[in-house]
């Protein structure tokens, strides 16, 4: 396996990393260092949160609430989530706000302090994911095999694929597009985002998806 030198840490962007961060909390959706995601903003107190953001480096921490069915005004969060930089923003003419984020880094819940405008906000302990600032090196993946259970998994789950683009993903990217958009539970999706390496997170995604094919295989075997 073709190996790389890893990347000194970008010290403009460590020194970028806020001291607070307000949070986005979300049942089941997760951003990862690197990734794009695409919000449509419509509560009012996450259109405060994107106002205060846009004017104070555009900074974003996008965690996931233990209770996806928890619909308490401060639902009990998971400790990692991953702070997220507003790339683009537009405002619909009903108000909505539609932002895309790109990951930038993960953070621990160090402290959670008072609300501000009805939103939640936290003092972030960056010191345990402060490579996510740097380039990982590709040749980690087990790409045959990940392929073959991508097929079963996408046709179980009615997923379209242009399969010519996906072979043609660099690892980390494909990595991390997978790791957002395949529909894992919530404990699946943290643990994703909570993966130590690149490596680890492939081999965690590609046992995710052939248990989720296993499991389909198997209740199949009990209706007939």
């Amino acid at each position: 396996m073709a190996t790389t030198e890893p990347h000194s840490t970008s010290h403009t962007a460590e020194a970028a990393l806020p001291d607070t961060l307000p949070l986005f909390v979300l049942p089941s959706i997760l951003v990862l260092p690197r990734g794009r995601l695409p919000l449509n903003i419509f509560e009012p107190r996450y259109r405060a949160m994107v106002d205060d953001a846009l004017g104070q480096g555009r900074m974003i921490g996008v965690i996931q609430q233990r209770v996806p069915q928890d619909e308490s005004v401060r639902p009990s969060l998971y400790q990692v989530g991953c702070a997220g930089k507003i790339m683009t923003f537009s405002e619909t003419e009903k108000g909505n706000y539609l932002i895309s984020l790109q990951g930038v880094c993960r953070f621990v819940v160090a402290e959670e302090l008072p609300l501000r405008q009805d939103y939640r906000v936290v003092r972030p302990d960056w010191s345990v994911y402060r490579d996510d600032l740097t380039e990982t090196p590709h040749g980690v993946i087990e790409r045959g095999r990940l392929f073959a259970a991508l097929r079963n998994y996408f046709k179980m789950h009615g997923i379209m694929a242009n399969w010519d683009v996906i072979q043609d993903t660099a690892d980390e990217q494909l990595l991390i597009s997978l790791s957002m958009t395949c529909p894992f539970a919530p404990w699946e999706h943290q643990a994703l985002l909570e993966s130590s390496s690149l490596a680890d997170r492939a081999r965690l995604l590609l046992t995710l998806i052939e248990m989720a094919a296993l499991d389909q295989g198997e209740r199949e075997i009990v209706r007939h």
